[in-house]
């Protein structure tokens, strides 16, 4: 039942006069607009939490007809006819004819992976099957190590230079020549001469694709798992030509093969099987360049050196003299070094530090300037730092000897 207008609470008393009462209906619309504008703001946060589940309930909907859908089978094209397209599919090895639209048809080739639903048709294209690690082994970044940064091997700079950066950049000159560019380079020698330094200087000097990996990541437990990941690393090289390929301790796959009969052994000879067909096998390498280490070239099966897969053998020995005094120059650029330090004596009397010895002469002459509260690096500080890495090669020989 609407009310009378004798119901009604007015906000002023019936005695007010006219103006008190106008005033008082004033305050109490004014009260009322604001409640309203309350109301309007409320009703508008209300709807943009309605819209956001709204877009929520849309996708939780979407995501569970998916999940009811049925899956998706990987399967690989063997055959287009004019029939229609002849596929395996993968795990069962089930072939199948099937019809293809001819925009799909145009996409498809011998080889290519396809994705098929329970009725064996093609749904979609797959991208090439490429081993995730493959894919993470490519360098993104260049190194910031250049050839300026390495010293004492100028030699071996050149040799790697003219067998890996030279047919990238300079390919006519083979042609030239009539001859074709060397297809690999093996760095042999002790440790902490240079050689991972020296691929770090061709990756950021080149513009190819580089790759990087190390022989222990090679080495899998299960059969065929390490040759697939070689197989796949080439196919990932052939796709971003030109590449260089860089396989430090690459003993850990390539060393002597045995008579040895355990599993571990013969699943590493498979591998090294494949990295042997891959580099130099039947089908043309094309504009890849491998670039390998080694710290143990008495282990490597004699097959990866011959020429075509290795043609240069590259020694890194330690540096002589005027090398050790070019490499102590290059780590001390940005120290603050003492007038006094003479770098020339320097290499005299660190006569069997490898380039790698020598900064960690540098960085520990610096630690004792700091242990001492001092800016300047002098020369007591190279003469303790050289006394104390000695030491401690001493003392990790002596360690060594006791459990061997």
């Amino acid at each position: 039942m609407t009310d009378i207008v004798d119901d009604v609470d007015w906000p002023y008393d019936p005695d007010a006069s006219q103006q008190e009462k106008i005033e008082s209906l004033q305050e109490r619309l004014e009260i009322l607009e604001g409640q309203n504008e309350e109301m309007r703001d409320k009703l508008l946060d209300a709807n943009a939490e309605n819209n956001k589940y709204q877009q929520k309930l849309e996708r939780l909907t979407h995501e569970n007809k998916k999940l009811k859908q049925s899956p998706l089978f990987v399967a690989t094209v063997q055959e287009i006819s004019n029939e229609g397209i002849i596929i395996k599919q993968h795990g069962n090895n089930q072939e199948a004819l099937t019809e293809v639209t001819d925009e799909m048809r145009d996409q498809l080739e011998p080889d290519a992976r396809v994705a098929v639903n329970n009725s064996l048709s093609i749904v979609s294209v797959l991208d090439a099957e490429t081993d995730v690690r493959a894919r993470v082994m490519q360098v993104e970044h260049d190194p910031d190590v250049t050839y300026q940064n390495i010293g004492g091997i100028d030699e071996q700079v050149e040799e790697v230079r003219e067998t890996v950066e030279m047919p990238l950049t300079n390919p006519d000159r083979f042609d030239a020549v009539g001859i074709d560019p060397p297809s690999g380079v093996l760095l042999y020698g002790p440790p902490g001469t240079g050689k991972t330094m020296l691929a770090k200087a061709v990756a950021n000097q080149t513009d190819a694709t580089f790759i990087k990996m190390a022989g222990s990541e090679l080495v899998h437990k299960f059969i065929g798992e390490g040759a697939k990941l070689v197989r796949d690393l080439f196919e990932l090289s052939r796709q971003h030509e030109p590449a260089v390929i860089f396989i430090d301790e690459i003993d850990a796959i390539a060393s002597k093969r045995t008579d040895s009969k355990t599993s571990g052994d013969a699943e590493v000879q498979r591998t090294m099987m494949q990295l042997l067909s891959e580099m130099d096998g039947f089908d043309d390498r094309g504009q890849i360049s491998i670039i390998a280490a080694t710290n143990r070239f008495d282990m490597l099966d004699r097959a990866i050196l011959r020429p075509g897969r290795f043609d240069r053998l590259i020694e890194v020995p330690k540096p002589e003299q005027e090398g050790r005094e070019a490499i102590f120059q290059i780590h001390t650029r940005s120290m603050n070094v003492d007038d006094d330090v003479d770098f020339e004596q320097l290499a005299t009397d660190t006569g069997s530090a490898s380039g790698a010895d020598i900064k960690a002469i540098c960085t520990e002459a610096g630690m004792f300037a700091i242990r001492d509260d001092r800016d300047t690096v002098r020369r007591e500080d190279f003469d303790n730092a050289w006394e104390k890495i000695n030491d401690e090669e001493s003392e990790n020989n002596e360690i060594s000897r006791t459990f061997a």
